[in-house]
């Protein structure tokens, strides 16, 4: 029971502790990292990179992510994550501990005319789409604390904001430009303008983030915002995949990242989907047993928040660019196998980029969904005993015919 409330919780604090027992372990790694603690003020290329809490919303600490020392090129891995890929979880973090939050306290519905000019620097760093050169002072010193997170990729220590300045222009993408100073266009219209003009996910996140969104603005928690893009892009990807002629074969694709291993069935059907949590022994949140969970979707779409938190949004996103760049639709069966390699959380990036790593392998063909179910149960150490009855669409799609086949 106690690991199964961890999973669901991921650092929420729903056990009712002032501190989470399993990331407080993570503490030790402090004494690795590069340290900033004691500094009163710092200089560094932001890569560009902000950050909006939630705690006591709607009043909110908000600021700039800055690594101090860090230049341009350095600065810009921390927020790719193409580069975070090529490192171990360890360097991930050892990386990303670098970044300091610079916090100044603000509400959400201050957005568009904050009274802080710091938030207003944020803001303006946040529109870039390379490293800005920036320098903070703070109230007092940092403290060298680390933040880890089930949504968030992992964070340095922070510090109360005294005073904030850019020292370069920032280099802002045209289609950015446009969309940040169109007060008519809703945030959703936006959100889908700007990845249509590939503008990477984590840009269009900052900037619903921190407010520079929407007709209505104001600032968004990063992990609110995070999911939010992931949910509104893959609503708008499906509007078209709709459309699209089904799928003419069953096909299964594997792969994943860090200890995230995805196996994925698309099936000759029309759009529906389901992913399969399955957290093995020893994994970061599971403890010692294993916890399995799911959700799911018809055609219709999803209309209440998944109870796999952001990573259903981040894993649908996948699979719907993939459909996408195939021109075709399909039910969607998923099964994330969370081993023991993943040891600390690095955010709901992984999903999507696990995702998308195993849509990058070789495709392969089935005759039945039976065939295909036998053939990833080969690739999971997890039995298919346990996973299976939490599937909700499988019995529908391997059992129910369609009009499709009397023709």
């Amino acid at each position: 029971m106690t690991s199964n409330l961890c999973i669901k919780c991921k650092g929420k604090g729903l056990c009712g502790r002032p501190r989470c027992p399993i990331l407080e372990k993570f503490r030790s790694i402090e004494s690795v990292i590069p340290n900033s603690s004691g500094e009163t003020s710092i200089f560094g290329a932001s890569p560009p990179s902000v950050f909006v809490g939630r705690y006591n919303y709607p009043d909110v600490k908000a600021g700039p992510m800055i690594p101090p020392q860090l230049e341009g090129d350095e600065a810009m891995l921390l927020e790719d994550p193409k580069a975070l890929l090529k490192m171990s979880i360890q360097d991930i973090i050892s990386s990303r501990s670098q970044l300091v939050r610079a916090n100044t306290g603000i509400n959400v519905k201050k957005a568009r005319s904050p009274d802080n000019p710091l938030i207003e620097r944020s803001q303006e760093l946040a529109l870039s789409k390379t490293p800005v050169d920036t320098e903070a002072w703070f109230n007092k010193p940092i403290s060298n604390k680390l933040k880890f997170d089930n949504v968030l990729t992992p964070m340095g220590p922070s510090g109360d904001l005294k005073k904030f300045d850019i020292t370069e222009n920032p280099k802002v993408p045209k289609k950015v430009d446009s969309l940040v100073y169109d007060d008519d266009a809703l945030a959703k219209d936006a959100i889908s303008e700007l990845w249509c003009g590939n503008i990477p996910a984590e840009h269009i996140s900052r900037l619903l983030s921190i407010g520079l969104l929407g007709q209505e603005r104001k600032l968004v928690p990063t992990r609110w915002s995070i999911t939010a893009v992931d949910d509104m892009v893959g609503k708008d990807l499906l509007q078209g995949i709709r459309d699209y002629q089904q799928l003419s074969e069953v096909t299964v694709l594997s792969g994943g990242v860090f200890g995230n291993h995805f196996e994925i069935v698309l099936i000759p059907r029309m759009f529906s989907f389901e992913l399969i949590e399955v957290w093995m022994p020893r994994t970061v949140w599971s403890g010692g047993s294993t916890w399995i969970e799911s959700d799911h979707e018809d055609f219709g779409g999803k209309n209440k928040y998944s109870n796999l938190a952001g990573g259903y949004y981040a894993a649908r996103l996948g699979a719907l660019e993939y459909l996408h760049s195939i021109r075709r639709q399909a039910t969607v069966f998923m099964v994330r196998e969370i081993r023991p390699k993943y040891w600390a959380p690095l955010g709901v990036w992984v999903v999507r980029e696990g995702v998308r790593k195993a849509f990058e392998g070789e495709p392969e063909k089935f005759e039945s969904v039976d065939l295909a179910l036998v053939d990833i149960s080969t690739r999971l150490n997890t039995s298919s005993s346990q996973w299976m009855p939490k599937a909700a669409l499988l019995p529908d799609v391997r059992f129910q015919q369609t009009l499709d086949s009397f023709f």
